[in-house]
C-alpha cells in the first residue's frame, strides 16, 4: 500500500479500530484478579492497547474515551450509544438486546441450515442474512468493505450530512447528524425510519361553527277557548 493510500485509509478508519477488532476480552485482570469486577471488558480509544478491567480504568484511563464490550451468544458486541460518538456506524446492522441497541464487532459464522434463499438483505462481505436493509453485519465487515472498495467510511466528518431513504426511493430531505444522536436518529441515518401513526398529521385547534341565523323552533298554536 502506497503512502497516498495509507493516508486515505487513515482518514476513513481511526487508528484504534483494527486493534479493537483483534483484542481478546473477558479474561481475568492480572493485577486485580481477586477483585469482584476484574473481568477485562473495556477498551480505551485514546490508548488503543489491550483490554482492561474496571479498576484499571480508574487508575490508568481516567478522562479517556473508553467503551465497554459486552457478550451476546458468545460474541462481542458494543452499545450503539457508546461507539457512535467516536465513529460513523452507518451501514452496520444493529440489534436490540436487553433493551439496549448494540452491534457486533466481528463477523459471526453463518449457521449451516441458514441460506440466502428467500432472504432480502445480506452482508456485502460475508453473506450473512440481515434483518434490515443494511450493508454489513458487523464493524469488522464494514472495515473489510472500506479496504476492498473504499465506498464507506468510519469518519464522522465525512458523514455529517446523509440522505434519508424511504420506501419510494431517495427523498429530497437531508438530515444533519449529530455524533451523540439517539437511536431514532440512527435509524433515520440508515434509511429505516419508522413513521408512526399521526406523526405527519397537523393538529388544528377546535373551531366553533360559523355564526348564522338561528333557526326558530316549531310554532305551537294556543289552545282553543271552550
Amino acid at each position: 500500500m502506497g503512502y497516498e493510500a495509507q493516508e486515505t485509509m487513515q482518514q476513513l478508519v481511526p487508528p484504534w479500530l483494527e486493534q479493537l477488532l483483534h483484542t481478546s476480552f473477558f479474561w481475568v485482570c492480572n493485577t486485580h484478579g481477586d477483585a469482584a469486577r476484574s473481568e477485562c471488558n473495556m477498551f480505551c480509544l485514546d490508548c488503543g492497547g489491550d483490554a482492561f478491567c474496571f479498576y484499571c480504568r480508574s487508575s490508568n484511563h481516567k478522562d479517556h474515551q473508553v467503551i465497554q464490550i459486552r457478550r451476546s451468544s458468545y460474541h462481542d458486541v458494543v452499545r450503539v450509544s457508546e461507539v457512535q460518538r467516536a465513529i460513523d456506524i452507518s451501514g452496520v446492522q444493529t440489534y436490540v438486546i436487553n433493551s439496549a441497541r448494540v452491534m457486533f464487532l466481528n463477523e459471526r459464522p453463518q449457521p449451516k441450515s441458514a441460506g440466502s434463499k428467500g432472504v432480502s438483505h445480506l452482508c456485502e462481505i460475508c453473506g450473512r442474512s440481515l434483518l434490515d436493509p443494511f450493508r454489513f453485519c458487523s464493524l469488522g465487515c464494514k472495515l473489510v468493505g472500506i479496504k476492498r472498495n473504499g465506498n464507506a467510511s468510519f469518519s464522522l466528518e465525512s458523514k455529517n450530512e446523509v440522505v434519508v431513504r424511504g420506501d419510494q426511493g431517495i427523498s429530497n430531505r437531508r438530515v444533519v447528524m449529530n455524533p451523540s444522536s439517539s437511536s431514532t436518529d440512527h435509524q433515520i441515518q440508515q434509511g429505516s425510519e419508522e413513521l408512526r401513526a399521526g406523526s405527519e398529521q397537523a393538529t388544528f385547534p377546535h373551531m366553533s361553527p360559523p355564526p348564522g341565523r338561528r333557526r326558530k323552533g316549531i310554532p305551537h298554536r294556543a289552545p282553543f277557548a271552550s
